[in-house]
């Protein structure tokens, strides 16, 4: 197995975290690799905002998750990393009505994993939280109406006391198609 393959393997869903800071140095350098995420015509839409306050993430989970899943657990995340998307008017607006992909998304979403790897990489838990709020999202972290919410990312030293080991994955014949 690769390296880059047990990296893979050891990022999961941390939804325990220890209380301990994370260092602005680890945030810095996750935010850098996101920032090197590929992006359709260059736009590079994504947005950050790193929230490390106590009273914006107790705000976050109790005004900004939709109803239905108990998450205290994001409120006590050392960080929580909001994550947006800035569309620019020919890549994000008008090639999609054409082509019918969310160019934005994918972005956000290559920039977001290339963010969780790096965190891994650093021995950080992280987990992605799309169940949101965007408007009130939006307000809590005073973004402009041009930026949408997409995403949390909680990150800190992983607790272990939630980790599922050997997740069950689909096989191959259900996810991959070869074709000669």
């Amino acid at each position: 197995m690769t390296d880059f393959l047990k990296l893979v393997e050891k990022r999961y869903s941390c939804r325990a975290y220890k209380p301990d800071s994370v260092p602005e140095e680890y945030i810095k350098l996750m935010l850098e690799a996101a920032g090197l995420a590929p992006s359709a015509c260059n736009k590079q839409p994504w947005r950050f905002a790193v929230i490390t306050g106590k009273e914006k993430k107790t705000e976050i989970f109790e005004h900004g998750l939709l109803p239905g899943i108990s998450a205290k657990w994001i409120s006590e995340a050392p960080v929580i990393i909001t994550m947006g998307i800035h569309r620019s008017f020919i890549t994000h607006y008008l090639a999609p009505k054409i082509s019918k992909i969310d160019y934005a998304l994918i972005d956000a979403g290559i920039a977001g994993e290339h963010l969780v790897l790096q965190a891994t990489h650093q021995g950080l838990g992280t987990c992605w939280i799309g169940w949101i709020r965007p408007k009130k999202i939006r307000r809590i972290v005073e973004w402009p109406r041009s930026i949408l919410p997409i995403a949390l990312i909680t990150v800190g030293w992983p607790d272990d006391s939630d980790k599922i080991t050997g997740t069950n994955r689909l096989p191959e014949t259900e996810t991959i198609k070869w074709i000669k």
